[in-house]
């Protein structure tokens, strides 16, 4: 199984008043994560689009354990957990790289759909695009 790995240092915009990085960043670094992924497939969500695949958003989860601060630098591990030809599920590591502690984790769950919002089947319709995907599983 293939893992990304892609590098944030926290920004002060991303702190709240308590200096603890405010939860809804954690899903615009999973994004992040999720794009890097992609492109490390030698393809990227430009080209996906371009083809007629869009990927919305089905349902998302994040665990928080531990606070990033101002200047943290941060590792956003990416991996995709399952994948069929309708929807694909990416799961999520957030790691403080000064000590290597897991401080979040998180998975979100996408479908497949074409400009109609219709779910599609990848596998019939591009399957070259599902068989790279697939080879990073």
């Amino acid at each position: 199984m293939y893992i990304s790995e892609t590098k944030i240092v926290v920004r002060y915009a991303e702190t709240d008043q308590m200096g603890i990085v405010h939860h809804s960043n954690y899903y615009i670094w999973f994004e992040q994560g999720r794009t890097d992924y992609i492109k490390e497939s030698n393809m990227s969500y430009s080209d996906m689009e371009e083809r007629g695949i869009l990927m919305p958003l089905a349902e998302s989860s994040c665990k928080y354990i531990q606070g990033a601060k101002y200047e943290d630098e941060l590792i956003i591990k990416t991996w995709v957990s399952h994948l069929s030809p309708v929807k694909v599920v990416f799961n999520y590591s957030v790691i403080r790289e000064k000590d290597q502690k897991e401080i979040s984790k998180g998975s979100t769950v996408h479908a497949f759909v074409n400009k109609d919002l219709k779910i599609m089947n990848i596998k019939k319709t591009h399957s070259d695009i599902y068989e790279k995907l697939q080879t990073l599983m």
